[in-house]
């Protein structure tokens, strides 16, 4: 009964359009508190509020903020401000269209493969309770937004959309220089595609139909960074800029350093018992497994992230989660390809691997082992947590910009959640006579040992396993609970 109510349901497209918008609807009630959160504290607010208050066109950045990305999601934030309000929930409701787009390109893209409404709806779960995707919907960031338009190139691609896949890539080629690398993942992938998989030939590569969509799709890209080029002098960063330093070829040791940085990012948050069921499918079914689907998935999988995952193993840049999102959106659905085509215990190993996924957001390291809170929904509560934490140190006289604290929430209190507040914490210096600290902060060995020795905690803040500590000096101290 269940199949076959999601089969009809599904079938009906104005069905599958008010379910997607609901869940972003939903999804949007939750999250519309919730403040600017690691760099999209610079690409959203700091890069936005640039363009809201000295012209929405007005993108030659000073060299404190400007990152060479292009200012797409600062440029949506800014004309969405001028219109509603500078206000929290209206970065959010920004955000909101492309979750609801996301949503429904995911459904296209499964369905391309399963022509099944009811397993469809299952592998859409399976791929969104993926902790580092499923986090981007409760945050303000550019990354679903081109995570959006990957989808929609890919689906134009696989249902024969020639006009929509130029216009996916136009806008790919704008959002930021990530997702310029995802618009050349999506041309490798169909150039290799057609000449492997298709097994089209060459000729099909020469048409001029084939290269001009490419062509006309990477133009807003290509228009940027000439722009950059003559007006700036250089392209990525000035070498003033607070980023210079990530932008270096890498040592072997760095590289090598990146090289197990990169397989972690896969296995992080749960995906390890993913790729542990890959690998021994492709041990157990060998040759057998490799149908064309499963071959175009692992296509689009690699192409996806190839040109990104070379240029930040060669470089001194450090590699995020986000950045191998696209790729773990198609690992995951290949799972679970797998899992229906080949194994007859379908129902206990998807709720493993399902409940894998959704306990991945649980996963929170040691203290002195660097962990990438913005890639999971772990850090959800620190939102509210902070905010009980500056109310507790403005009531008993706290002055918050005497107190230190640490990367993220240096930035105007403004940035983050569009209080009006110009005041900022310190930068921690080691000597500060009060501290704002949280585990969601990644310090070095030396900061801790200086809290632990140096300091005492006046009050602390605890929700599930994320706490904040406001710590005072040791001198004459009265320890306040």
């Amino acid at each position: 009964m269940t199949l076959n109510f999601i089969d009809r349901f599904f079938l009906k497209k104005q069905n599958r359009i008010a379910f997607y918008t609901g869940l972003g609807l939903v999804i949007f009630a939750f999250a519309r508190n919730n403040g600017m959160f690691w760099d999209n504290i610079l690409f959203s607010s700091i890069m936005g509020n640039h363009l809201y208050y000295h012209g929405i066109f007005n993108w030659n950045f000073p060299i404190a903020i400007d990152t060479g990305h292009p200012p797409f999601l600062a440029f949506l934030l800014a004309s969405a401000w001028k219109v509603l309000g500078h206000k929290l929930w209206v970065s959010h409701l920004v955000i909101l269209p492309f979750i609801i787009g996301f949503f429904y390109q995911l459904h296209l893209f499964v369905n391309y493969y399963l022509k099944n409404n009811f397993l469809a709806f299952f592998a859409f779960l399976l791929v969104v309770v993926d902790p580092t995707l499923s986090v981007q919907f409760f945050v303000v960031n550019p990354e679903i937004i081109f995570l959006f338009f990957f989808l929609l190139a890919v689906n134009a691609i696989l249902y024969d959309k020639y006009y929509l896949k130029i216009l996916a890539l136009a806008f790919l080629s704008i959002i930021s220089l990530r997702s310029m690398m995802l618009a050349a993942g999506i041309f490798i992938f169909e150039s290799i595609s057609i000449l492997t998989i298709e097994k089209k030939g060459l000729k099909a590569l020469l048409k001029p139909k084939f290269f001009l969509s490419y062509l006309l799709g990477s133009l807003p890209g290509v228009i940027y960074i000439l722009w950059r080029l003559f007006t700036k002098g250089y392209i990525q960063t000035h070498p003033e800029s607070p980023w210079s330093g990530f932008w270096h070829f890498a040592s072997p040791e760095i590289f090598l350093k990146n090289f197990v940085i990169f397989g972690h990012r896969f296995l992080d948050f749960g995906r390890v018992f993913i790729f542990i069921f890959l690998i021994f499918s492709f041990i157990r079914f060998k040759k057998k497994l490799f149908t064309k689907e499963v071959k175009q998935l692992l296509l689009l999988a690699i192409s996806s992230i190839i040109v990104v995952s070379v240029t930040n193993l060669l470089s001194t840049n450090t590699m995020g989660h986000r950045y191998f999102i696209s790729a773990n959106i198609v690992i995951v659905f290949l799972s679970y390809i797998i899992l229906i085509r080949f194994y007859k215990k379908r129902r206990i190993i998807y709720s493993f691997l399902f409940i894998a996924l959704l306990t991945g957001n649980l996963w929170i390291y040691p203290r002195n082992i660097a962990q990438g809170w913005d890639a999971s929904l772990a850090h959800i509560p620190y939102h509210s947590l902070r905010l009980k934490a500056i109310n507790y140190m403005d009531k008993n006289n706290i002055e918050i910009a005497e107190t230190g604290s640490f990367s993220i929430n240096t930035f105007p209190m403004d940035a983050i959640d569009f209080t009006g507040d110009s005041r900022a914490f310190q930068r921690y210096n080691g000597k500060n006579n009060y501290l704002f600290y949280s585990n969601i902060f990644n310090l070095k060995d030396d900061e801790y040992s200086n809290l632990d020795n140096n300091y005492v905690i006046i009050k602390e803040f605890k929700k599930f396993r994320i706490h904040i500590y406001i710590y005072k000096l040791k001198k004459n101290d009265t320890i306040r609970r």
